[in-house]
Formats: structure tokens, sequence, C-alpha cells
């Protein structure tokens, strides 16, 4: 198995009775929950499925909202998901002449899945909230008009060309912001559970990678990004993906009108703050993966060998990995660690470029396996690429009789070390550390390192010489890797 990094780091999801429960409580979705339970034979709906107007009071009143001044078109929204989602079912109307004049009414019987709302499983219920999602995704990418009379041509059709709009780049764009928003969430540098201002996500839509200094146009542009965006949030709070603090409306002027001045400058709460639900995280992984992106989830891997395990957490920040070999180990019980072990050190094996990288992940995933894997571990105490770790895993558990290892041993498992943390792209001061410290322990390091029979010999010399600090070992390990080289070739 391939151990290509990742696009995205993995995410860490909660369980999906959790999400359900989630799913269930969105407002749109519970709406239009009640809306489905509500209707019935004499409920009155247009050619297109749409509740007549004449019926959106009751909805509204039926949902609460009867004295709210947008009753009436939270209602048509809770009523369009419940049509989408397969909660109701809409039978278009029998008199086809009626129909096309539009004057008739079609009839309204429960859909399917407004049972499995209750009695199907979780994932029945997740995915009906994802239904639900793609068909609110798709409200949020729609164009907005102020007349829709403008847009009918004389012979009755619509001219889109007229709205300037390209719904694949609209998705486009939404779903790219959508995927920066989830990449900040799980990034070990990014907000964790901080809401992330508006203006910042619209910038990583405009602001080119490169630029210094955004010039007036660019900012203009994200002006106008952070609209289009507190439009689409709007839309999309309530099926449950995101928590959002809408743009102030004082800053939202009509052309030649003077915005009122904020009462604290860097107040950047004003300007639109976004945050993924947990349940927002799954929808968009769900996304993510059905569009063919790499989204690990921790717990991906607890079924999977243990070549699958190592090669999957090779670039996991540290404590997803070790959740990840938690879980793994989890799955095999006690009983099975001696078992668990020897798997992890059989997929430990090899030459490749990946294989120091897994054998630095075996090393921790044994100590989390405990005192049961030691029959495991001695029983590579003679294999050239294991014996190395094993020693050092008997040793920090304080094991009696390890055997000392073979200078060979010792030089190898130091090359392999460092080039498990070059592949790792480890931090530079803990490497360079541990360079210098190798060195310091070892007299004449470099005299015998170029000879050790390892496949990144050469690499992890050419490293060494850019990472000491002492000008002399620098030099004398670029004289070694030289040497490394050339006996690869010859």
């Amino acid at each position: 198995m391939s151990a290509e990094r990742p696009s995205l780091p993995p995410v860490r999801l909660h369980t999906e009775a959790e999400l359900a429960r989630d799913a269930l409580a969105a407002p749109l979705l519970a709406r239009a929950v009640r809306l489905a339970r509500w209707a019935g034979p004499n409920t009155r709906v247009g050619a297109g499925g749409e509740l007549v107007d004449a019926q959106l009071p009751d909805a509204a009143r039926h949902l609460g909202l009867g004295d709210d001044e947008d009753g009436a078109a939270y209602a048509s929204e809770a009523w369009r998901l419940a049509v989408d989602t397969g909660l109701v079912d809409v039978e278009d109307p029998q008199d086809a002449d009626e129909a096309a004049g539009g004057d008739a009414e079609g009839t309204v019987t429960a859909g399917e899945n407004l049972a499995l709302l209750t009695s199907g499983s979780p994932q029945d219920v997740l995915a009906i909230w994802l239904d639900g999602l793609e068909a609110v995704h798709a409200d949020a990418t729609a164009p907005a008009f102020d007349d829709f009379a403008d847009l009918i041509g004389e012979d009755g059709s619509v001219d889109f060309d007229a709205l300037d709009w390209d719904p694949e780049e609209e998705a486009e764009f939404l779903d790219g912001v959508l995927g920066n928003l989830y990449l900040l969430t799980l990034s070990e540098a990014g907000p964790a559970d901080a809401p992330v201002p508006l203006p910042a996500l619209a910038a990583s839509m405009v602001v080119p990678e490169d630029m210094g200094e955004p010039t007036d146009d660019v900012l203009e542009q994200v002006s106008e990004a952070m609209m289009r965006l507190d439009d689409q949030f709007r839309v999309l709070e309530p099926i449950g993906i995101v928590e959002y603090r809408p743009v102030d409306e004082t800053l939202l002027t009509e052309e030649g009108e003077e915005a009122t001045p904020p009462a604290d400058d860097e107040d950047v709460t004003r300007y639109g703050m976004v945050k993924l639900t947990p349940l927002g995280l799954y929808g968009i992984r769900e996304r993510m993966l059905e569009a063919g992106v790499d989204a690990p989830a921790v717990g991906d891997l607890a079924d999977k060998g243990a070549d699958a395990l190592l090669d999957g957490i090779a670039y996991y920040p540290e404590e997803a990995a070790r959740t990840e070999v938690g879980l793994w180990l989890g799955r095999r019980g006690a009983e099975g660690a001696v078992a668990a072990a020897a798997e992890l050190l059989g997929a430990a094996r090899g030459a490749d470029r990946r294989a120091p990288l897994r054998r630095l992940h075996c090393q921790q995933a044994l100590a989390l396996v405990g005192p049961e894997a030691e029959p495991a571990v001695r029983a590579v105490l003679g294999d050239p690429e294991l014996g190395g770790l094993a020693r050092v895993w008997l040793a920090e558990r304080g094991a009696a009789d390890v055997p000392a290892p073979p200078e060979a041993m010792i030089f190898w498992l130091a090359v392999d070390t460092i080039a498990a943390q070059l592949d790792a792209d480890g931090d530079l001061d803990e490497l360079q550390e541990l360079v210098e410290g190798l060195t310091g322990q070892h007299s004449g390091f470099f005299d015998e390192a170029w000879r050790v029979e390892h496949p990144a010999t050469a690499e992890v010399l050419e490293a060494m010489s850019r990472l000491h600090g002492d000008r002399g070992a620098a030099k004398a390990a670029r004289k070694a890797a030289y040497k490394a080289r050339s006996r690869q070739k010859g």
C-alpha cells in the first residue's frame, strides 16, 4: 500500500448515533419533519410540489411561526426540504391541461423516509440528512434576483443569461470555502473550537498565496466574496453544518449611504464569524469522499491489517496516530496482544522509502501494546532491520537479559531513525538535537556511517551535513555522504 501524503489531516468524528441526533435537531430538518407529519389528504400543493400560498399561513402556525413576519417563508423552505428528502411524496395533478395552466393541485402522502427517521438506523437518518444538505447547498448557490418577472421573455421562457450565473462556478466556490473551513478546523495551527472570521475565509478564496500587501482591487473582491458568503451561510446554518454569526447589518449599506462607524475598530466579529459543527465536519467529509477527495477519519484503519495501519498513520498528527493505533489494538483485545505485536513488527520490515517511518510508528505502537508484546519483540532481536528497535523497546521497559547490539546495528538504527524523522518532516530543532546527540555519543561517527547498508544512508548523511551546527562535523558529514554515494554506484 502506498503511503502518499493525504491531502487533509484525519478528522475525529462523533459517533453515528450522536450525529444522527444532531441531524434530527437541525432546525430546518426538524421543521420539515413536523410539516411532513402535519400534511394530509387536504394539503394543497402546486404542480411543482410546493405548498400553495393559501396553505402557507397554516403551515407557519403549525411550526409556531404564525406571528413571525417570515413565518410563511420558513414554512415554504421546510416544505421544500420535506419534498427533497422524501419525507412526503407529491403526485402531480391528474389533469394534464389544468397542470399546464398552473391551476391544478397535486396530492400528498407520507414518504417512506418519514418512518425511517424514527424506526431506521442512525445511518438511515444521516442518509436523509445528507440529501437535505445537498438540497440546501443547491439553494445556497442559486442566483438571487429582485424581480423574477424581469427574467421572463415574450415567449414565456426564462432568460438565464440575464442572471449572469454559472451554477458550476457557484458550487465550486462554495465547496472551496467549505473545504478551507474544514481544513482550518482540523489544522493543528487552526482555530480548533473557535469560529473563523468571515473576512479571513473570503480572503482564502481570493488573495493569491504569494501576494504580500493586497491591492485595492483584491480587497474589493474580498469584500464582495464576504457578502456572497454571508448570504450562503445564512442559508446553510439551519441544516446544522455551521454555527454562524452574520455580518452586522449596520455595515450593509446601499450605494451612496454611509455605514455606521463601529464602536470598536478591532471587533472582527461584526464582519461575520463561522464555525463548523460536528455534523458539518461529517457532512463536508461525505461530500469530499463522494468527489474523490482523500479525507481520512480517525478509526478508518481499525479493521485493516498492520501494513495498512502503519502506512495510513505515516503523516497523521501525533495524537491522531495514537488514537488510531489504540482503536486498532482495541479490536484485537488483550488476548491478541502478542499476535498484534508480531503483525506490527512484520509490517515494519522493508527497504522502500517509507519503511523507516513505518518502523518509527511501529515502535510507538508497540509502546501502547504493553508488556504483553515482549515475546514478539524478543523474537526479532536478531533481525537486522528490527533488532535495534526491539532493544530500544525492551530497554525502555527495563527488561532483563537484553543483549548488547553489534556496532553495525547501532549505526544502522541511527540512519534509520534520522531517515524516518526526515520523511515525517519533524521539528528542525529536535532533528538537529538528534543529529548532534548521535554524533556526540559516537566518536568517529562519520568514519563508519557511510558504510551502513541502508538505502537512505547517503541521503541521511547529506541532511546531517545541513543540520549539524559544528562546521567541522558538517564537513565530515558531506565527505561521508560522497563516499556513500560512490559506494552505492560502485
